[in-house]
């Protein structure tokens, strides 16, 4: 079957047995009601369906995933707050949303005058790539494309066609109403989120409810439901389905690891990091009560957004949505490891200091990692603060997939949402590198083969398809992950314009591209460019936190 080929559909039949349907009273409240979905029977009609198989399953020929009924819609314009001034709060303007886009753009622009320290750029060859996501696009989906979700969890949830998410919200009380209903979904999001981090190449899972097995970032989130489910992560006998502080505190490394099925032969990168997250995770939903509730739960954040003073009530919930990004960028602060770059000992999360920004004259040293200089004054006219790349991937990632619950159970409308940008890990930036835009230099992919070659040695992997592979804060990856940011934001414009005859007056959000273009293009082009490991053209040496 060619890589453009229309994909059939397969049985609805799971695991021997048949998804068990929802009634009319819990279907309303359903992520993805049989009602909702947009599927089409390819054998009635022409119409394509979504392919999400691809390096998610143990078999590429499984059952497509159902759409969820995520419409982007038109989301309200209402004016946003604007984003610190960096010279009197370089802190709070590296932590906003905007800093993401304002700083990579710095990057971009050199990577198109191909002045990058690291990557050769050959944008002659960037129609390719258009070309490429775009008939990934027309082969999963029927003009004018409306049907494509936003990027989100959720739909990792349904992989092999099956509608997790609709039959756990199925299994709840009646008596359960939309608010709780909502929480216990944002508990369980967020939680996966956090875990998925890269899985690495080893690692498989072998679903407890169908016998079927699953890798990478489907596998993870099979996994974290079917963990959610057993009351890993919480504390009250009489609600397993739940996330808390004490529950996530008390976890331990043996009991994620037995979770994930990781183990000999099947070891899941970044394991202990995984588990030191939730658990800090839990520390933090004690502490900052003001957001997670007496009760420390993920879910409690919906209380503050929907009593927010920035939201408004009236025929629809209207969310401004730097409220929700404070609330995970804020809340979730202490959660990140203690070695992330810092300006006067304030962390900054996913920011790193990248040799294509603006220097001051003691810039770090190290190509790998260096703490930010605690200083906040100007050297040769350039503000230290000025050569850190801010991406917040794991904080966007989780933007993206919580507005899903909310969205859907609650009816939240959230304004901004074009603030987000394109994630900037290896799925997205790998295509650019796997379709010939940007290139490697020599001299790092020497050094990155070396490190690859010392990894071996030290973990005992066996080299099959050998790649340059570095530290989450190496120059190449910081510099890499600010050009795909750009990168995307461009291919965003460049696919809506090959697309248009076909939008019916419609334009793809960058959301809708990441979710049927580009995420999904860099996973299939790493399966044809390395087809035994599946993996990209440059490795993460993770530490399970970043990635």
């Amino acid at each position: 079957m060619g890589l453009f080929s229309r994909r059939e559909r397969a049985s609805k039949t799971v695991g021997g047995g048949v998804e068990p349907k929802l009634s009319t009273s819990q279907s309303k409240s359903s992520l993805a009601s049989a009602a909702s979905s947009s599927i089409k029977s390819p054998i009635a009609s022409s119409n394509r369906i979504m392919n999400r198989t691809s390096g998610g399953t143990a078999s590429t020929n499984g059952p497509a995933t159902p759409l969820t009924p995520f419409s982007p819609g038109l989301a309200p314009k209402i004016d946003m707050p604007r984003a610190p001034d960096p010279q009197l709060d370089p802190v709070g303007y590296l932590r906003s949303l905007g800093a993401v886009r304002d700083r990579s753009k710095i990057v971009t622009d050199k990577a198109l005058r191909n002045d990058l320290r690291h990557f050769d750029v050959d944008m002659r060859k960037f129609g390719d790539v258009v070309s490429f996501v775009s008939n990934i696009i027309k082969r999963d989906y029927d003009a004018p494309f409306t049907s494509i979700p936003p990027h989100g969890r959720h739909q990792h949830f349904a992989v092999g066609g099956r509608d997790r998410i609709a039959h756990l919200l199925s299994t709840f009380p009646d008596e359960i109403d939309n608010t709780e209903r909502c929480k216990r979904l944002i508990d369980l999001f967020l939680v996966s989120v956090l875990l998925d981090a890269g899985a690495g190449t080893k690692w498989s899972y072998k679903s407890a409810e169908n016998g079927r097995v699953y890798k990478r970032s489907e596998g993870i989130a099979v996994a974290s439901l079917e963990m959610f489910k057993a009351g890993l992560f919480s504390s009250d006998k009489t609600n397993k389905n739940q996330v808390d502080k004490m529950g996530l505190q008390s976890l331990t490394v043996e009991q994620l690891a037995q979770g994930l099925q990781s183990k000999p032969g099947n070891e899941m990168a970044g394991l202990e990091g995984r588990a030191q997250l939730l658990i800090r995770l839990g520390k933090t939903l004690e502490e900052k009560t003001e957001y997670f509730g007496s009760d420390g739960r993920p879910g409690s954040m919906l209380d503050y957004i929907l009593s927010h003073p920035s939201t408004q009530a009236s025929s629809v919930i209207i969310v401004p949505l730097p409220v929700l990004w404070n609330v995970l960028m804020d809340g979730l602060a202490s959660v990140w490891p203690a070695s992330r770059t810092a300006i006067n000992g304030v962390s900054l999360g996913d920011a790193w200091p990248c040799s294509s920004m603006p220097q001051p004259a003691q810039s770090p040293s190290s190509p790998t990692f260096s703490p930010f200089p605690n200083t906040t004054g100007q050297s040769n006219g350039v503000a230290p603060w000025e050569s850190i790349l801010p991406f917040h991937k794991l904080t966007q990632w989780l933007t993206y997939s919580l507005m899903q619950p909310m969205q859907s159970v609650m009816k939240i409308h959230f304004a901004g949402q074009e603030l987000l940008t394109g994630l900037p890990e290896y799925r997205n930036g790998g295509l650019f590198i796997d379709l010939g835009v940007l290139t490697l230099k020599q001299e790092d992919q020497d050094r990155g083969l070396d490190n690859y070659n010392k990894f071996c040695d030290r973990t005992g992997v066996k080299g099959v398809e050998v790649a340059p592979m570095f530290e989450p804060g190496d120059d190449v990856i910081v510099e890499w992950r600010g050009v795909t940011v750009g990168f995307l934001d461009r291919l965003c414009l460049e696919v809506n314009r090959v697309l248009k005859p076909e939008l019916a007056g419609n334009e793809l959000s960058l959301a809708q591209l990441l979710e049927a273009g580009s995420w999904k293009g860099g996973r299939e082009i790493a399966e044809v460019s390395r087809p035994n490991t599946k993996e990209p053209p440059i490795l993460i040496d993770s530490d399970g936190t970043v990635f």
